[in-house]
């Protein structure tokens, strides 16, 4: 959201995601916006998929762990930072603080898939493995903070995770002003949030009248449910979808009122057309995706929402996913 657009009374604003921007230069990978006559085709839109699969670590979650560590005090750094995360964000918080010399532990789902933790292991980052349907990870991870005295390190319900976050939108609106287009609309992959709201704050720097929608699996539709309702609901569930990145159990306390004023709408899709999707951006685009990242791509290519004649960005949040499940999904 630009300053003339008002940024009073959100928890994040345009500049806060400027200012992420500013200190991930030449830090996070600034991904290309791509786009693709097939998928035009497939959908009756121009659409522009902007690949954070090829972001550091594999998905977005980068941006903002680097963007919340780096601005953690000299003093505090030696303690590390706790997070919790089933893979994405436990990468993105591994790497950033491996880059910044900080030690890092990640609460993560015992379920969580093998490459994701393995990965997290090889980038430093200590792993603490608990029960989704028994055991809280918050509570785990706020446990061992004040056991060490560490940073919280939030996946989703932090300003600064938020505005790094941001700069996904702020990267889209400019790509696209550059390639002389204007965006209509977006689908952002979500969970708790941050990467939705985020986005869309920094695309109204370019666009403010770009309507954002976030893309969940369907059961665990929690943001799109509680934007309806006008208030915070729960999912019923804390696992059962192959889109173990977007399992969040209900929206933020930050995340859920500034999606109420950013944020258009909720959609949602099964995981049997997330996996066409991901057989879609390997067929066509070359691009390897994991289930919840490409959500967001089924969404808009299953027609939730009718864009055709529209120009929409859609954001393939990561491509962390097992080689064994990524065979299946490829073989159909």
């Amino acid at each position: 959201m630009s300053d003339g657009v008002a940024d009073t009374g959100l928890a994040v604003s345009g500049a806060d995601v400027r200012d992420a921007a500013a200190l991930l230069s030449g830090k996070a990978v600034h991904t290309p916006l791509l786009r693709s006559d097939a998928l035009d085709a497939a959908t009756g839109a121009r659409v522009w998929l902007k690949p954070e699969v090829l972001q550091i670590t594999g998905s977005f979650k980068f941006r903002g762990a680097y963007n919340k560590l780096a601005r953690i005090p000299d003093a505090a750094r030696p303690r590390g930072v706790v997070a919790w995360s089933s893979g994405n964000h436990a990468q993105g918080v591994a790497e950033a603080a491996r880059r910044l010399s900080m030690p890092a532990a990640i609460v993560m789902p015992a379920d969580a898939p093998a490459m994701k933790v393995a990965n997290t292991r090889a980038l430093g980052g200590e792993v603490v493995f608990y029960d989704r349907a028994t055991e809280d990870r918050e509570a785990i991870a706020r446990a061992l903070c004040a056991e060490r005295g560490a940073t919280l390190v939030p996946s989703y319900d932090d300003t600064l995770i938020i505005a790094g976050q941001g700069t996904v939108g702020l990267e889209i609106g400019r790509q696209a002003r550059d390639a002389g287009q204007a965006i209509d609309m977006a689908f952002v992959c979500c969970s708790g949030g941050g990467l939705a709201t985020g986005t869309a704050l920094g695309l109204w720097e370019t666009f403010p009248d770009a309507a954002v929608y976030t893309v969940e699996p369907a059961g665990f539709d929690d943001f799109a449910r509680s934007l309806a309702a006008g208030d915070r609901v729960r999912n019923a569930r804390t696992g059962g979808s192959a889109c173990d990145a977007l399992l969040a159990p209900t929206p933020g306390d930050i995340t859920f009122p500034l999606g109420k004023k950013v944020l258009a709408g909720g959609l949602c899709v099964t995981d049997q057309e997330a996996f066409a999707a991901m057989r879609f951006a390997f067929t066509h685009l070359k691009l390897v995706v994991e289930p919840g990242g490409a959500v967001a791509l089924a969404a808009a290519l299953t027609g939730k929402l009718d864009i055709r004649g529209r120009t929409v960005a859609v954001v393939l949040s990561g491509g962390n996913v097992d080689p064994d499940l990524f065979a299946r999904v490829l073989a159909g």
